[in-house]
């Protein structure tokens, strides 16, 4: 059965750290909980995106936030790709009658 892991790309705008304005700070949410800043990968949500698609996400809903308008925008990209197959199970090795004890005479 096929099953699918998430991500989450988030685009947002906020005060600039050195007081000269506004900056565009990108946000990866990976599926395994980690919180990485992106945004020295790109300055555009497409080259986050597109880089996201060579490494086998597939975006499959965008969502803003309404109510941050202006200078707080938020955008959030959801993405999705097949989850890497982990090792098959461990077959259990059945015992053959015998009781693999040795004995030692002697």
């Amino acid at each position: 059965m096929l099953k699918w892991e998430y991500a989450l790309l988030v685009r947002r705008r906020q005060a600039a750290t050195n007081d000269l304005g506004w900056e565009i700070v990108f946000i990866w949410y990976g599926p395994d909980g980690s919180m990485i800043d992106v945004t020295p990968y790109g300055d555009t949500a497409l080259a986050h995106l597109n880089r996201a698609g060579d490494q086998g996400w597939e975006l499959v809903a965008m969502s803003e936030d309404p109510s941050l308008e202006g200078h707080a925008e938020l955008h959030r990209y959801h993405l999705k790709r097949p989850k890497p197959a982990g090792p098959p199970p461990r077959q259990r090795i059945r015992g053959t009658g015998r009781s693999g004890r040795r004995s030692v005479s002697g």
